[in-house]
């Protein structure tokens, strides 16, 4: 591949394969998907949880390769545990240290995990998801690169603040300027966050949804603008793609609840913790059960035992119970688990996790009815998955291929600039690259 050539990449946080009809016909994006190759469907890796899928995309590795299993490093009772931010966290290579020994320049706007990142031009996701004061330099000093805090955040940090936040328009303030005032870096990634929020908040295909789809192709259009003016736009790859689909919530189970009320965990008379057998973190549509000691087989066999019983009770939403060692197998998931439960694919559960509230266990029919309509975290094959669709000098035009894994994305990019990330799980998709 001609080394010359260039990437910008627009992830769209929780966008579907069943999108690709819609966004077809949009101006901008649409174009990308008529000029180009489509992956109808990306499997995310094992959770399909955002984290974890954006460091499978940066390092075509699993869990097990990249080392971040979740968005937060889960603690036993602790509902405001940190959030994983720090590059430094990534245990792998990412696409940017690729490119970085390669001699290209590298951009990542508002990418997770990527705090510290040596990468030419980094502001990275990292003021906290519920933070709504009014100091964000403090998350991003010494995290992101200093050009760019100097150059635009006295301009655009003021969206960055306060209730009414907005990561994505602080992203796309600082997108084009930084395209006009840096030149185009050889690698930029641009991820975007509102269509996950619409999602969670209105369902999988509510109005709301494709609305957003259209702010994001108009979003599109000016970083695309941008590379027009400033850049080197006929020898650029524009990839398109998402980091995990999404299930309408069918049932909310507080599993925590559950292993209580058949004797796993102890709580004093206001539901404080006391101690624990077995305990539950939450991904959403799936759950970890965590033993507090694993090598108490009897205990174990216990706990795997009950969980079997609650999947095959046709009353009780469980459809799948794994082990550590099968989801290891499977999936290359590593974590604080022991086993991991799922609803069916026909009744999508979400588990919540928590101690606080009533002290009854509820299954409640009906989604929207706690904190999401919609959600993710379920198992990869199953629907909604992502999907991946590119144009430019490297992609062969219209090469359509049905299914892939998203640790392929990573060196199948990398391939389009002429690096061989040859150090990874995933494999190049050499049916959408041109010859």
């Amino acid at each position: 591949m001609n080394g010359n050539r260039k990437l910008l990449v627009f992830l769209l946080d929780a966008l579907c394969a069943s999108d690709v009809e819609f966004i077809r016909n949009l101006p901008h994006m649409g174009r990308v998907l008529r000029e180009g190759a489509l992956i109808e469907h990306v499997e995310p890796i094992y959770p399909s949880f955002t984290y974890p899928c954006h460091c499978a995309i940066v390092t075509g590795n699993t869990v097990k390769g990249h080392g971040i299993p979740h968005n937060e490093k889960l603690e036993v009772e602790n509902n405001n545990a940190p959030w994983y931010s720090k590059r430094s966290e990534i245990k792998c290579d990412t696409i940017f240290d690729y490119a970085r020994r390669a001699g290209l320049k590298t951009c990542s706007l508002s990418w997770p995990v990527s705090g510290g990142a040596d990468i030419d031009y980094n502001l990275p996701m990292i003021v906290p998801y519920h933070y709504s004061g009014y100091d964000a330099m403090q998350f991003l000093s010494g995290n992101a690169t200093q050009s760019l805090l100097d150059e635009y955040f006295w301009k655009y940090g003021r969206f960055l603040v306060g209730e009414e936040r907005s990561l994505d328009l602080f992203t796309m303030a600082v997108a084009p300027d930084l395209l006009r005032d840096f030149g185009q870096p050889d690698l930029m990634y641009v991820k975007m966050c509102d269509l996950d929020t619409k999602r969670h908040n209105h369902g999988l295909y509510a109005p709301q949804v494709y609305e957003q789809l259209r702010k994001h192709d108009q979003e599109f259009a000016v970083l695309e603008e941008a590379v027009k003016r400033y850049g080197d736009y006929e020898n650029t790859n524009f990839v398109i793609m998402g980091d995990h689909g999404h299930q309408n919530i069918q049932h909310y189970v507080n599993m925590n609840m559950v292993l209580r009320n058949a004797g796993f965990i102890r709580t004093d008379e206001n539901n404080n913790l006391l101690d624990y057998d077995a305990y539950c973190f939450s991904t959403c549509m799936s759950g970890w059960v965590k033993l507090k000691d694993p090598d108490d087989k009897e205990m174990a066999k216990k706990v795997y035992d009950y969980l079997l019983s609650l999947r095959d009770d046709p009353e009780f939403p469980i459809g799948v119970v794994m082990t550590k060692e099968e989801v290891l197998e499977r999936y290359g998931l590593e974590g604080p688990l022991d086993f991991v439960i799922e609803g069916t694919e026909e009744e999508p559960t979400e588990f919540e996790a928590t101690l606080a509230g009533e002290d009854i266990f509820k299954v409640h029919l009906g989604p929207g009815l706690y904190f999401s309509v919609a959600s993710h975290g379920h198992l990869p094959e199953r629907n909604e998955t992502t999907t991946f669709f590119a144009s430019g000098p490297s992609v062969r035009k219209g090469a359509v291929i049905p299914r892939t894994k998203m640790i392929n994305e990573a060196p199948t990019m990398a391939a389009m600039v002429g690096l061989n990330m040859d150090k990874c799980e995933g494999h190049v998709i050499n049916e959408i690259l041109a010859d």
